[in-house]
């Protein structure tokens, strides 16, 4: 082994030669013993080294771990906005004399009844009363026959008004005699034509004032024409009976007559009025279905107003409170429509209301030439002068012509 003193007298004689040697040791070195270090300890910091700093190597990239690689941030799905809650409506608590509303029908009545109890919250002198059976119609008396039901119904609830919904089950076959006959056949129109007028005789009979509402549109175009059809005969049935129909058709179908999902609600908000079956109605379409009813049955009850809770036309002694004296009619003064094509002869320039001008007499020479047909005279020396020979004109426009002529230079 080469001593310490011989190896710093070769350095002081052959530097260049031993700094080489010295390089090439360090060199073999590294290549036997730094991959081993590597493997055993991938991640401990070596620091630097004259090694690195000569031969300096690409860094090793330390991949995370497989499910680290895989855990990525999820998307998040947009959050939805909530639909306005809307606000409920105080129920006053109903007086102990407040006259019954009684509702009769099939699920479409239920929801009417719904509507009502709404349109009715905040008066306590009217309650609504619903006695409707779901799966019922006039087809299945056997079921539930209303004609016989009503007269109970009426006896125990002693309303001051009867609502009817019914026929949105009644595209069924019917059992006529011993022959089941197919909907809207001759003969089974006959019947169902009869057990309509069954029940509105039945009211009649009870002497309770009611109204009859027809069936709104639905979204199989089949059912919509039957309920159109099936309106008619309630129309009849309720008006030969002294009840009043109240159509509700409009409220649910578009400009064309189409039914309609979304529509206007009663303030002509856009709201959703039906079910994704096309058949029931929402909230939003029972308040309309209720907006349709409260006016004429406010006009049965006798109220004077939506929130009015004393008759227009309160009994002496009555319980309930009088109501203020009735105000001088107002007389609205109306003026015939004016077609927009006409010539300004029918006061068109005037304000609605406006008394209409006095007409001159002799009449102006515009009415001579539209009414009687007859031009004005034209003045002498006018272009539409066609008189021989020329007429003379008047002597206050000859002198003005002289003098004109005379200033001229």
């Amino acid at each position: 082994m080469v001593s310490a003193a011989r190896i710093a007298i070769l350095a002081r004689r052959t530097p260049i030669l031993f700094l080489a040697i010295v390089l090439l040791a360090i060199g073999a070195a590294g290549a036997f013993h730094v991959p081993a270090m590597a493997q055993e300890q991938p991640q401990q910091n070596r620091g630097w080294s004259l090694r690195d700093l000569l031969f300096p190597r690409r860094s090793e990239r330390v991949e995370p771990p497989l499910d680290i690689q895989k855990a990525k941030p999820k998307p998040r799905k947009p959050r939805i906005p909530r639909a306005p809650v809307e606000p409920q409506t105080p129920i006053a608590e109903k007086a102990p004399d407040a006259r019954i509303v009684l509702v009769v029908g099939d699920f479409m009545a239920s929801g009417l009844a719904e509507g009502l109890d709404i349109a009715f919250a905040d008066n306590p002198a009217v309650r609504i009363v619903a006695r409707s059976n779901g799966s019922s119609g006039f087809v299945r008396d056997d079921f539930y026959n209303w004609p016989e039901q009503i007269k109970s119904l009426i006896e125990t609830e002693k309303p001051a008004a009867v609502v009817v919904m019914l026929g949105s089950n009644d595209r069924q076959q019917m059992k006529v005699g011993d022959v089941r006959e197919q909907p809207r056949s001759e003969n089974w129109t006959k019947e169902y034509e009869r057990r309509t007028d069954e029940l509105g005789k039945a009211i009649a009979t009870a002497k309770v004032p009611f109204l009859w509402v027809g069936m709104p549109a639905f979204r199989v175009p089949k059912m919509t024409s039957d309920m159109l059809a099936f309106n008619d005969i309630y129309h009849k049935a309720a008006e030969s009976h002294g009840g009043e129909f109240v159509d509700v058709w409009d409220g649910f179908v578009d400009e064309n007559g189409a039914f309609v999902t979304n529509g206007p609600d009663m303030n002509g908000q856009p709201v959703r009025l039906r079910a994704d079956d096309g058949i029931n109605v929402s909230k939003a379409g029972k308040r309309k279905l209720a907006f349709y009813t409260e006016k004429p049955l406010m006009k049965i009850l006798g109220l004077a107003g939506p929130g009015s809770v004393a008759p227009a036309t309160a009994p002496a002694g009555a319980p309930v409170e009088a109501p203020a004296p009735a105000a001088a009619p107002i007389v609205i003064d109306r003026t015939a429509p004016m077609l927009l094509s006409d010539p300004a002869l029918d006061g068109g320039t005037e304000l609605l209301g406006a008394a209409p001008p006095a007409k001159a007499n002799p009449a102006l020479p515009g009415e001579k030439l539209v009414i009687e047909g007859k031009a004005p005279e034209a003045s002498p020396g006018r272009a539409d002068d066609f008189s021989w020979p020329p007429k003379a004109e008047p002597p206050a426009t000859a002198a003005a012509t002289d003098t004109t002529t005379a200033i001229t230079p």
